[in-house]
């Protein structure tokens, strides 16, 4: 019973772990890797403790990231802290007005305004903005990628 329990409290994890790629209110790499723990402690079903430290490395190393890499593209393409600023208040507000696409939309527009608060022209401040796009298409398909690969570890254990 209580195996059955944690195999479907893993599947549910998987599921939101991958859901969690794309809303950034749910910690996508980090419930994907919860459910190879929910399945690790199952009496069924088990992974060695070298594969769930690697992968428990690897989720605060993506996490960590997914913060970074949008700062990052947003530096990169000649932002400043007002783009920065702005494209993480347009997250949350995208988040909250339009979802789904508003977590999209949101931190390009966000990232826009606050350059142009900062006195740039509208040339110079979609610049930054795609910087912010592409970093969050780029963290968005890593987190996928990494959640793709723990569910495929979650349902070969399963299966096999």
């Amino acid at each position: 019973m209580i195996d059955t329990i944690l195999m479907a409290l893993g599947f549910l994890a998987v599921i939101l772990g991958i859901l969690g790629c794309i809303l950034p209110i749910l910690p996508g790499p980090t419930l994907s890797y919860l459910s190879l723990l929910l399945l690790h402690f199952t009496s069924k079903y088990s992974f060695s403790t070298s594969f769930l430290i690697t992968y428990g490395i690897i989720t605060v190393v993506i996490t960590l990231l997914d913060t970074v890499i949008p700062i990052y593209t947003t530096k990169r393409f000649n932002g400043s802290k007002y783009g920065i600023w702005g494209s993480i208040i347009g997250l949350i507000v995208g988040l909250f007005v339009f979802p789904p696409f508003g977590v999209i939309v949101g931190p390009f527009v966000g990232a826009f305004i606050g350059e142009t608060l900062r006195g740039k022209n509208i040339e110079e401040a979609l610049i930054p903005a795609i910087g912010s796009f592409v970093g969050f298409l780029t963290g968005t398909a890593v987190k996928l990628v990494f959640c793709a690969i723990i569910t495929y570890h979650f349902i070969k254990r399963i299966l096999l």
